[in-house]
């Protein structure tokens, strides 16, 4: 049985305009900040990050930062000192955008990455390349 709809609330689907802009400003702006700064951290000592994508919550206060790592090598340690550094990137993004509030930051490790790779080998398997063959061209035929 679905459940009655609640007067002025629309179903979930998913972010808004509002909340996509402020995701790709804020993720402009960390990439500058992180490619600037000079973090003491030793886990982040000449570590290139890929900052892929940020999403925001509807009131714009809490921003979930999508970070890989270059070759994809300590990811949780760059993850931990990424959070450990949050509130100092937090100050200096505060500096950077135009936003009535300066959103937190969380960041985790995104792994679409590895997803992508997964199915990269799984489509270069031959089993997989002759299935997909168009008639004609496999098999000798």
């Amino acid at each position: 049985m679905p459940r009655p709809s609640t007067p002025g609330r629309r179903p979930k689907a998913g972010p808004s305009q509002r909340q996509l802009r402020a995701g790709e400003l804020v993720r402009h702006a960390l990439v500058e900040i992180l490619r600037e700064a000079d973090l003491a951290d030793p886990a982040l000592a000449k570590v290139s990050v890929t900052l892929s994508e940020v999403k925001i919550s509807p009131d714009l206060k809490h921003a979930v930062c999508f970070v890989e790592p270059l070759g994809g090598t300590n990811a949780e340690a760059v993850v931990a000192a990424l959070n450990r550094a949050s509130k100092f990137l937090r100050g200096r993004l505060g500096h950077v955008i135009e936003m009535r509030f300066t959103p937190t930051l969380k960041f985790v490790h995104d792994d679409s990455f590895d997803a992508a790779a997964s199915i990269g080998r799984l489509l270069d398997d031959p089993r997989v390349r002759r299935d997909l063959a168009a008639p004609g061209e496999g098999e000798g035929g």
